[in-house]
């Protein structure tokens, strides 16, 4: 297998994770983000949206929210896309939830 097709499946894989997460919300949130976005992520970000969602659900949504702060090492430029993309709407015209 080449490295094209190992990069297209890891962003199938990530997209179905996204997707399929313990709590509606961060599906609705990484889902999203990652149907909108994932192909134009580089080999990088894909690492950093690998981590992310190694993160428990709980504390995703806090840090979405803002009841926590955001860990340092996860406070990333990734992460504040992912955050813009949820405070624009984009959430909000899949699931009728507002950040």
């Amino acid at each position: 297998m080449n490295e094209i097709d190992l990069v297209t499946k890891r962003r199938r894989r990530l997209r179905y994770r996204a997707n399929h997460r313990g709590i509606k919300e961060m599906d609705i949130i990484l889902g999203g983000f990652a149907d909108g976005f994932i192909d134009q992520l580089s080999v990088g970000e894909l690492d950093v949206l690998e981590q992310l969602m190694e993160q428990n659900d709980r504390d995703l949504l806090q840090w979405f929210t803002g009841e926590l702060s955001v860990p340092d090492e996860f406070n990333t430029e990734l992460f504040a896309r992912i955050l813009n993309f949820a405070r624009s709407g984009m959430t909000e015209q899949r699931s009728g939830i507002t950040l």
